[in-house]
């Protein structure tokens, strides 16, 4: 396959390696390949002992992986890890990288409908074989499920407004496109228009595609499928990502008792922190990639 990268530049690249503490022959899941520049740079580290397993639910990922027999690619969500560990009689990996950003390559294909500079279908889906689209969502939610998911995912300011706009606007003309969604809401827009859309639309994005619910489980399997000493690193870039991620990696307990007060049981947690707070971009890399800027890195390692 090509292993041109028709995606972005990989965000933190030089961190995430050091933090996986790569052993040469170990075992590493790259859970969103995208254009492999987090998994060429793994697979640099490795012997030719050494595996790399790759997921990436977008189709289009297929053409940056790399001629290396080292490396599966399973093209599926990444909240399906333990589904196929479990296929290819994997039990435990050495590592676990996670970049949940979306890539400049989505946002740069027009029929995508992730980007608010072209018109296409209103549709959002990174796996094109799911079948709720961003139009659906728009054209069927009720007016509190919109108000909801513009809030807490967009963190919209008059997502009340919005949902309402919305929901009496669909009754003339229900949503098709891009254009026709942004001609909807025209009225409701404040401040920098494009900053503003693109709340909306990321509001979108995640409800789409069920982007929290895939975090969360993908979270608790990850640190299930780690080796002792094994890494979890993960790059966020919005502030629903990283609190479900750091709470992930703070909270993950051995609930298998219930507390008793006559009982002194230690608590069994399974994950420790590198680093207290999240790693972020250097000067270097903000002058180089402006992208970076909101990236924040959280690493774990498995304790037992």
């Amino acid at each position: 396959m090509a292993t041109e990268n028709f995606y972005h530049e990989s965000v933190l690249l030089h961190e995430c390696i050091e933090h996986l503490h790569i052993h040469p022959d170990g075992i590493y899941v790259d859970a969103t390949f995208g254009g492999g520049g987090h998994s060429r740079a793994i697979l640099d580290k490795l012997s030719s002992k050494g595996r790399l397993i790759a997921f990436d639910q977008d189709k289009d990922a297929m053409r940056n992986v790399p001629d290396d027999k080292r490396i599966l690619f399973i093209n599926e969500n990444f909240r399906y890890l333990h589904r196929f560990l479990r296929l290819y009689n994997i039990p435990k990996v050495d590592g676990i990288l996670a970049d949940l950003g979306v890539s400049s390559f989505q946002f740069d294909q027009a029929d995508r409908g992730f980007s608010i500079r072209f018109d296409a279908d209103l549709d959002m889906r990174m796996d094109a074989r799911t079948k709720i689209k961003a139009s659906d969502i728009v054209n069927t939610f009720s007016e509190k499920q919109l108000h909801k998911l513009f809030e807490q995912y967009g963190e919209v300011t008059n997502a009340r407004t919005l949902a309402n706009t919305i929901v009496q606007q669909r009754k003339v003309t229900p949503v098709k496109s891009i254009n026709d969604f942004k001609t909807m809401i025209n009225a409701c827009v404040k401040a920098n228009p494009n900053k503003y859309l693109a709340q909306v639309f990321q509001a979108l994005r995640i409800e789409v595609n069920q982007e929290m619910q895939v975090l969360e489980d993908f979270c608790k399997q990850a640190i299930e499928a780690l080796a002792p000493k094994g890494r979890f690193c993960v790059i966020s870039f919005h502030s629903i990502e990283d609190r479900i991620v750091k709470q992930c990696m703070r909270g993950e307990v051995d609930k298998s008792y219930e507390h008793n007060p006559f009982v002194q049981n230690v608590i069994d947690k399974k994950l420790k922190l590198i680093s207290s707070k999240p790693i972020t971009a250097s000067q270097e890399e903000l002058k180089r990639n402006t992208r970076s800027r909101s990236a924040k890195l959280r690493v774990g390692e498995k304790i037992k």
